[in-house]
């Protein structure tokens, strides 16, 4: 008798448990646009129809498409560096001052990693200050060196060939640095700026003389008595990096919604996404519910 009602209560339990942790059924999710073609600044309705846990929207916008939701990497964009400089003091000397890029930099930041690199000088495609503070580098195109599918990563050199007096010797400082990438549709990712850059000053040439880094500038020191080779180096880049797009919670368990509203700014057609989940500790159920937007000017 004991051991036939121990066998009922443990069928009892293991039934009570797998209600417990019963998904409620997701048939009953739709969702309807009124109409599938609306105007920039239209507000697009959709009605929803169930009522699972969550629900997340994707609107197929820039940055909020679906179909990059797990999307780290991409190629095609275009990669553009611009700074402002100023030559302070004395006499403006441009030649004293390089851009360099590198893509086969170990990642060790020493002296005999920054030697054992290949650096490309492009300081022919800027446009150095003469004297005048805030003196933009115009647009860089780095696309020649995104295009290698490697880490990059950029370095000014300050170089001295002569000794100069406090009279004609100048010292450079970049105000600004500004890194990004540019997909197909216009939209720009920041890959670093002058403080997010994560700047390694290191010393060649001249004891007593570095690269100062703050996060508003970069500036050199003046050296009369030593030739100076000083560099400063920023982190590694990955220039086809891509943050994966997100979708904008609209639901959880504890609020309902029967519909929803949009408003596109761009024209152009969006597949529209909307992905409902019903879960516990144990289980998942997950179901997607597309459309297609036209958005006309």
């Amino acid at each position: 008798m004991n051991k036939i009602y121990s066998f009922i209560v443990s069928v009892a339990i293991l039934s009570s448990c797998q209600k417990r942790y019963e998904l409620a059924s997701l048939d009953s999710f739709d969702v309807q646009s009124e109409k599938s073609s609306y105007s920039i600044g239209d507000t697009v309705k959709f009605s929803i129809q169930g009522n699972p846990d969550n629900i997340v929207f994707w609107s197929g916008e820039d940055g909020h498409n679906y179909a990059y939701r797990n999307r780290t990497s991409i190629e095609g964009n275009t990669i553009l560096l611009d700074f402002n400089s100023y030559s302070q003091y004395g006499q403006p000397d441009p030649s004293t001052l390089k851009l360099l890029v590198s893509t086969d930099f170990s990642g060790t930041y020493d002296k005999d990693a920054i030697t054992a690199a290949t650096w490309t000088d492009i300081s022919d495609r800027v446009t150095l200050s003469s004297g005048q503070d805030q003196t933009p580098s115009g647009t860089i195109n780095l696309n020649d060196f995104a295009s290698q599918n490697k880490n990059m990563v950029i370095a000014f050199r300050y170089k001295t060939t002569e000794l100069k007096t406090s009279n004609t010797q100048n010292r450079w400082i970049i105000r600004t640095f500004n890194l990004k990438s540019v997909n197909e549709q216009g939209s720009e990712n920041i890959l670093a700026t002058m403080a997010t850059a994560g700047w390694t000053a290191f010393n060649f040439s001249g004891t007593d003389t570095f690269w100062s880094v703050t996060s508003a500038q970069l500036i050199t020191a003046r050296n009369f008595t030593e030739l100076d080779d000083d560099w400063v180096v920023t982190k590694q880049f990955n220039p086809n990096a891509a943050t994966p797009d997100q979708g904008k919670a609209i639901k959880n368990i504890s609020n309902k919604i029967a519909e929803y509203t949009h408003i596109y700014t761009k024209a152009g057609t969006y597949k529209v996404v909307f992905v409902a989940t019903n879960a516990n500790v144990k289980h998942e159920d997950t179901i997607l519910k597309e459309m297609e937007i036209t958005i006309t000017d």
